[in-house]
């Protein structure tokens, strides 16, 4: 059982670095827009993180502070890229704040993922 969950824990932090991936791709080509990479990566990221918030198999605690924070931290990315894809379908520009802090709030997410114990 432990075996699958490490499998889950590494599908997970995959999905935040196809996120974290597909976003320093356009920022580095300096176009800011949202890709359907980046939100497929989000839905992997959320589905493998809701499968590690259930308590299976543990001999130990779930800390429920750090799976709500990363859950809040995960749908302002959420929010974040449906705003963004909405104004690219309208044909308006999307704002540098927002492409900016998708970035910066994935790779949030992947640090409290890794360093908070």
């Amino acid at each position: 059982m432990e075996i699958l969950r490490h499998a889950v824990v590494l599908v997970h932090l995959v999905g935040f670095a196809i996120l974290f991936g597909a976003w320093v791709v356009e920022a580095v080509g300096r176009r800011v827009r949202v890709t359907p990479l980046m939100n497929y990566a989000l839905v992997i990221s959320l589905v493998s993180g809701l499968a590690l918030a259930a308590p299976w198999g543990l001999d130990h605690d779930l800390n429920y502070t750090k799976i709500g924070v990363k859950l809040v931290v995960l749908l302002a990315i959420g929010a974040l890229l449906g705003i963004g894809s909405a104004r690219q379908k309208r044909g308006a520009d999307l704002a540098p704040a927002v492409f900016w802090l998708v970035g910066l709030l994935t790779l949030l997410n992947a640090a409290l993922a890794v360093l908070w114990r």
